[in-house]
């Protein structure tokens, strides 16, 4: 079948949307990745001496001049005294948040280490601050009952280039390091031995290199074998979601802005709301949420990052159980409400995203197609009864719902006052108690595009088995490739014409090489409507070059 569309002559390459840095071996217990799915949230906090400038944590090194490395080697600690951090202040900020453990920069790949390492004088210790800051940060953690985390990188610029990496470069960097391989694999595991041994428990491990990432995982797991790796075992997605549900424990890690580190101007922040939809579809696909946070020179959050992180903790406090200890629904959503199930119980939990103008007291009605009733279905708006509606004595309002043959049909009210404007930006959850699968669904896969000799492009999805519907249309959705550093994240889907399918098997679809867009990546999924419920595949991603 041949629909006319979108693109225009192209080259590709495959790849799916998830980062998965799964390499070697995985000596994480199952207890411990099971846990993550549970807790579902956390900090991330970059921070690095360079921030006194503003500057991209790091990677301003690479292809620097000598003068330049020189100068950040020895002159930036000189003035880098965060006398306002506070450990504990940033704990209870992450705490209040809803964020259940936190994953501090212990060194970045710069190699300034935020504690008092014995390996190296670049260091925390080596500056007008001269205190343990990493030490600080445990300490705080334990007390409040926010899990450790430790960010690590074994690159370390500095190491390499006091040691005859002149070019620093991160493509070719063990390569470039052969001459003192040896003496920088002994300095790394030394490194990750006191990072494993001076500050008592640490439940997660974050590695961000492909240098000695195995050398370096086996010593975590032999001073801590109850640690987690994230990523370097884990699927760890950076700057963007998977496009599908993943069974295995994973986590995504992205920026507030457009910089880890503190970028003090030009910077452009998401939106709170757009940071719990990021937080809802995360948990809706079975993933963690690792939100950034960047201190300023001195050491504290500016106003901007406080203030998304107090929204984003307002919502949490009324809607928790919905974001912890949950599991993937049947689907993860039906257009703007996305689904969660609770771990081993029969709720569902339905948030209502994309409602912003929603007036306090006001009932809306919606239809859950992939969810059925039971005998003993209860529903209710998480962090409120529905008794009382504030100044509107007369006014209902209790959930209700009816199970009719179009679905399940839900009347909720907004009743809860959030701001004193009586408005609420955020989605609100729906608690769906004893409930059941309305439908078997069917299961497909996107499987590739195909550049066809007339330029055109060619996506093929496989559907491997129907579900129990009576009518199956396929199509295809395709967007530039989205990523949280561009202010376009989340931009709509362009969709294809839909054809009917009654039968397994591989389905393609070929698109015209007309109204050409210059896109450097595209991204492209599978799109399947059973009996008009809409469910998207997983997505995959095509560069493009133009033919000159």
């Amino acid at each position: 079948m041949r629909f006319l569309g979108f693109l225009g002559i192209l080259l590709f390459v495959f790849s799916g949307t998830v980062n998965a840095q799964i390499t070697g071996a995985n000596l994480n217990k199952p207890e411990r990745e099971e846990w993550l799915k549970d807790a579902g949230f956390g900090m991330f906090i970059h921070w690095n001496m360079d921030v006194q400038l503003g500057l991209v944590i790091s990677h301003s090194l690479v292809g620097a001049s000598e003068d330049y490395i020189e100068r950040y080697i020895h002159e930036l600690p000189q003035t880098f005294n965060p006398t306002d951090w506070n450990a504990e202040r940033m704990v209870i900020m992450a705490k209040n948040a809803g964020m259940k453990y936190i994953m501090f920069t212990t060194k970045h790949h710069a190699g300034f280490c935020m504690w008092d390492t014995k390996t190296t004088d670049f260091n925390i210790m080596h500056t007008p601050y001269q205190k343990d800051i990493v030490k600080q940060y445990v300490e705080a953690c334990h007390k409040w009952g926010v899990a450790v985390g430790f960010y690590y990188s074994p690159e370390d610029f500095v190491f390499a280039y006091r040691n005859g990496m002149k070019d620093i470069t991160r493509d070719d960097h063990w390569e470039k390091a052969k001459p003192f391989q040896e003496k920088y694999k002994a300095f790394v595991l030394e490194q990750c031995k006191e990072l494993m041994t001076q500050y008592g428990q640490v439940d997660l491990f974050f590695i961000d290199s492909d240098v000695l990432r195995e050398e370096v995982k086996q010593a975590i797991w032999k001073y801590q074998p109850n640690c987690l790796v994230t990523r370097g075992v884990l699927p760890t997605p950076e700057q963007q979601l998977p496009g599908e549900t993943l069974t295995t424990a994973w986590e995504s890690c992205m920026t507030m802005g457009t910089d880890w580190g503190y970028k003090p101007t030009n910077e452009h922040y998401k939106s709170g709301t757009e940071l719990i939809d990021i937080l809802i579809e995360s948990r809706a696909k079975g993933g963690s949420y690792l939100l950034n946070v960047g201190p300023t020179q001195w050491g504290n959050v500016n106003e901007a990052q406080e203030g998304r992180l107090m929204e984003i903790g307002a919502w949490h406090f009324i809607n928790q159980e919905a974001i912890h200890n949950v599991r993937p629904w049947i689907i993860k959503n039906e257009g703007d409400i996305w689904f969660t199930k609770k771990k081993d119980e029969n709720t569902v939990y339905a948030y209502i995203r994309n409602m912003p103008e929603w007036p306090r007291g006001e009932r809306r009605n919606f239809v859950l197609k992939s969810v059925k009733a039971t005998a003993k279905t209860e529903i209710s708006v998480l962090g409120q009864t529905g008794n009382i509606v504030e100044y509107q004595p007369s006014n209902n309002g209790k959930a209700t719902f009816e199970q009719t043959a179009e679905g399940f049909k839900i009347s909720v009210v907004r009743a809860q006052r959030i701001y004193n404007n009586h408005k609420w930006p955020n989605p609100i959850v729906v608690k769906l108690k004893n409930v059941e699968p309305a439908l078997e669904t069917a299961h497909f896969g996107t499987v590739k595009a195909e550049k066809q000799t007339n330029g055109n492009l060619k996506l093929t999805a496989n559907l491997t088995a129907l579900g129990n519907g009576k009518q199956f249309q396929l199509g295809f959705e395709y967007r530039p490739v989205q990523s949280t550093l561009n202010e376009e994240f989340n931009e709509k889907w362009t969709s294809t014409d839909v054809f009917p399918v009654i039968k397994k098997g591989m389905h393609s679809l070929e698109i015209v090489k007309s109204n050409i867009v210059s896109y450097d990546e595209i991204e492209y999924r599978a799109v399947l409507y059973q009996d008009g419920l809409k469910i998207e595949g997983n997505v995959l991603k095509i560069s493009k070059l133009k033919l000159e």
